[in-house]
């Protein structure tokens, strides 16, 4: 690897700002809890796993044909991020029956749909992995290290959540508008470039 400090630097800054994961962990944990939240992200964590694993897999031709198929990958990331901002915007805390509670596989799909996590997966595996590595085990064990970063990243946005319960469950209507606002924000910025 040319430049480890690179490496570390944007899988950490990628992981723990706001996106997708990271918001949807701190405002389902908030509603739910820790302990019922952390369901969504060990969803992330497979889901992580499985899209980097993919990437690692495919990278050198999904390369070649990523002008083609981002366009449609933004498209459709876009629109369930904007979905989860409408969930988010009309969610209540402490829902009746678990209602809006966010589970395993919701954090599993998120991961395939999220144009940021596949992106940043493919630019990982591309930029920093594959030119270096061969062994399968090896670029396997990136994408699990990948993917347990990712879940650190999101359980301590899950903590946070937890922790301020009772301050983002009395303030809920504002925070929720910030936090849809975030994943607005977050589904716009994919057409940036």
């Amino acid at each position: 690897m040319p430049n480890p400090f690179a490496f570390a630097t944007y899988v950490l800054l990628t992981t723990f700002t706001p996106g997708p994961n990271n918001i949807m962990a701190m405002t389902n944990a908030s509603r739910v809890g820790l302990r019922r939240g952390m369901r969504f992200n060990g969803g992330v964590f497979a889901g992580f796993v499985l899209v980097a694993s993919l990437a690692a897999i495919f990278s050198l031709t999904l390369y070649r044909l990523l002008p083609n198929f981002k366009p449609v990958m933004t498209v459709v990331g876009a629109a369930y991020i904007l979905w989860l901002a409408w969930k988010v915007l009309r969610s209540t805390p402490h829902a009746e029956n678990g209602g809006g509670e966010l589970g395993f596989g919701s954090g599993a799909v998120l991961q395939l749909v999220n144009a940021k996590a596949v992106l940043y997966c493919f630019t990982v595996m591309a930029t920093f992995v594959i030119p270096y590595y061969h062994a399968t085990w090896q670029i396997l064990g990136f994408a699990v290290g990948m993917a347990l970063v990712s879940f650190v990243a999101t359980t301590t946005w899950a903590g946070f959540g937890a922790a301020f319960e009772r301050v983002l469950a009395k303030h809920h209507r504002v925070i929720n508008a910030v936090m849809a606002a975030l994943l607005v924000y977050c589904a716009v910025s994919l057409f940036w470039e």
